[in-house]
């Protein structure tokens, strides 16, 4: 008997519950890997274009400061109107967290970030849902209405952690090291491939992703007219715009194929 592969959109929506244990257990891993880095590595250039690595763990401790402490963003977001005027607002202020913490080492950031990152996590979880869910991040980014939700709930259950476990695998890549995956990671990566099946316009196909993080899933509607297998790690980083470390084998009509490898997910 043929088997059918599930919808991508039958993925539920990470809960406020699962979040938490998803947000806890991948700042535990972020930590650990950044614990783990020599002296050298610090400065080296990771993937996000003209970031080294200790600017990376800056701007990511700049996101969970944030989080209990809203007029900070406000003040970044400011700032970065006047030093980096041609840069969108979101990567401006992104800059502008990287900036404020310039002259703080490495080994001093990974302290912050263990100080400030349970801070934001707690502020995510005692803010009422019903203002989670009404409250707009278009309100400070207007990049935020491409997201497939524009809120604070979304922000909460699924970005944060996605945005921290991305650089996680940035790091990964700059210093040769593989991520260790567990059940958390394939959380981050479900939802990646949700948002995904939300945004597809193309033609049925059928997503094979391997490893600890990988599953079987159909976007759009009907018999498949392409198949992508890959390691669930790679499919992150193409659908960030992000360089693959592996391959990505895609088999069937061109159209389809081309949907695959021009498709995009917001990090």
């Amino acid at each position: 008997m043929a088997t059918t592969t599930a919808s991508a959109r039958a993925i539920p929506r990470t809960s406020g519950a699962r979040a938490r244990l998803v947000n806890e257990a991948e700042l535990r891993a972020t930590l650990s890997t950044f614990r783990e880095l020599s002296d050298e590595d610090w400065r080296r250039p990771t993937p996000c274009k003209g970031w080294t690595v200790r600017d990376m763990l800056a701007h990511t401790v700049g996101q969970y400061e944030e989080l209990p402490r809203p007029w900070v963003a406000v003040r970044r977001i400011r700032q970065a109107a006047r030093t980096h005027p041609r840069l969108g607002r979101l990567d401006g202020h992104n800059e502008a967290q990287i900036e404020d913490r310039r002259a703080v080492p490495g080994r001093e950031l990974i302290g912050a970030l263990a100080h400030f990152a349970p801070q934001g996590l707690i502020a995510l979880r005692r803010m009422p849902a019903a203002v989670r869910r009404k409250v707009r991040l278009s309100l400070l980014y207007p990049e935020a209405r491409a997201l497939p939700d524009d809120s604070m709930d979304y922000l909460g259950n699924v970005l944060i952690a996605r945005d921290t476990w991305m650089h996680r695998v940035d790091l990964g890549d700059t210093v040769g090291a593989q991520p260790v995956l567990d059940g958390h990671d394939r959380e981050i990566v479900d939802q990646v491939v949700l948002d995904l099946a939300l945004a597809w316009t193309g033609p049925a196909v059928q997503v094979d992703l391997q490893g600890p993080a990988g599953g079987s899933r159909l976007l759009g509607i009907g018999t498949p007219a392409a198949t992508l297998r890959a390691d669930a790690v790679d499919f992150a980083r193409h659908l960030s715009g992000r360089p693959v470390c592996g391959s990505l084998e895609v088999e069937g009509e061109p159209g389809a194929r081309a949907a695959l490898m021009a498709a995009r997910v917001v990090f």
